[in-house]
């Protein structure tokens, strides 16, 4: 029998995070690689979720998400922004913001469209392009500060341009994009009459003076911007899957088309214990306490690696760092991860992945600090062994 898989997935390979785990298990490495954490979730979601499987709530949910959840999450957004949010027509839970970006992608473009995204990006935004037929344009961030030229952007606007996907506060840079970049972007948007679908997992993790601003409160942007939020990354819980996206109706139609026929709809009792959970988060002072204690471990791995000689750029958001190797002889960001792993079992993971070319992602490693503090001390514990002198100059 001759059979090959479909032409869209032909490039598709595991992920870059699958290698760097196994490699990782195989040798006993500290995994500061993929993005979740080692430490548990808060004990008063958990309840929740045990109170509601004890309820017998284990059936099918309805497809748009348990309207409990729904109602929570459209009365924060209407008390946070003062946008009258309703929770039937313009909030969808979904199966994780991964789910949530594959629907937005799929309902929104047609064969040929191009979808314009900044780079390095979340590995999941070109597939779903791909699936759905579409193209992928991207505008480069630039370190240190990952900027981005406003021209570049309205360079990478053409007659096929559809959607705009943005992620802040980004992975993998932990850059913050300011209202004055999300302005220019919303100009654009308006100009052209571009869907924007904005990724803000992380917007409740944030550092210093940093302001997360959400792009669909700007003028003129709520009746042409997704919002994607989880709260997996929130609340660490990030094997429970529960995101959800907050948009109006039109783009909630389409994205809901998609979303019926992908995994029609998300676990009840863990849609029930985060409904608890968002309440509760803002009684008991749940999202300072988390901002607090990310900084704490942010601060402590930049530390550890400014001490061995890899230089840190600044992390506004999320539970990311990177880490410059420019000064050491390793030809690429693989290479470099490959030899931590096997030399200091320390695992990161190699940025270059999030680049349409690889070959232009410039030498840096991203590293995960939501970890336990004994894990990252123990990460900088092996780094601190490494004789980083013969690195530097490997031919002694």
């Amino acid at each position: 029998m001759t059979w090959t898989a479909a032409d869209r997935i032909q490039g598709f390979r595991p992920t870059v995070f699958a290698e760097m785990s196994e490699l990782s298990a195989r040798h006993g490495a500290v995994n500061l690689g993929q993005g979740f954490p080692d430490f548990p979730g808060p004990d008063f979601v958990k309840e929740a979720a045990k109170r509601a499987i004890d309820a017998d709530l284990n059936q099918y949910a309805h497809p748009n998400g348990v309207l409990a959840l729904r109602k929570v999450i459209a009365a924060d957004w209407s008390e946070r922004y003062g946008i009258e949010v309703d929770p039937d027509r313009h909030v969808t839970v979904t199966s994780g913001a991964t789910e949530a970006i594959f629907d937005t992608i799929v309902a929104l473009l047609n064969p040929g469209d191009e979808l314009v995204s900044f780079e390095p990006f979340y590995d999941s935004y070109p597939a779903s392009v791909a699936i759905a037929g579409g193209t992928m344009r991207v505008v480069t961030l630039q370190p240190p500060d990952w900027r981005f030229p406003v021209e570049a952007l309205k360079s990478a606007v053409t007659g096929s341009a559809r959607v705009i996907l943005l992620n802040t506060p980004h992975n993998p840079t932990g850059k913050v994009f300011s209202r004055v970049e999300l302005q220019a972007i919303a100009d654009l948007a308006i100009e052209h009459d571009l869907v924007v679908v904005t990724d803000e997992v992380y917007g409740r993790i944030t550092y210093d003076d940093a302001v997360h601003t959400l792009i669909a409160t700007l003028p003129g942007m709520w009746e042409r911007t997704l919002t994607i939020n989880s709260t997996g990354k929130t609340f660490s819980l990030t094997g429970w899957k529960i995101g959800y996206v907050i948009g109006p109706e039109h783009l909630q139609d389409a994205l809901r088309a998609v979303h019926q026929f992908v995994t029609f709809a998300t676990a009840t009792p863990f849609q029930v214990a985060m409904a608890e959970a968002l309440v509760a988060a803002r009684e008991n002072g749940y999202y300072p306490a988390l901002s607090a204690a990310y900084r704490e471990r942010r601060d402590l791995l930049t530390r550890q690696l400014v001490d061995i000689g890899l230089p840190v750029l600044n992390v506004e958001g999320s539970y990311f760092t990177m880490a410059s190797f420019d000064h050491l002889d390793f030809v690429d960001d693989v290479a470099f991860c490959r030899w931590l792993i096997e030399e200091a079992k320390v695992t990161p993971i190699p940025p270059s992945t999030f680049y349409l070319d690889p070959g232009s992602a410039p030498k840096l490693v991203r590293f995960c600090f939501a970890k336990q503090l004994a894990t990252i001390v123990e990460a900088g514990r092996r780094l601190k062994q490494v004789d980083w002198a013969r690195v530097c100059n490997p031919t002694g």
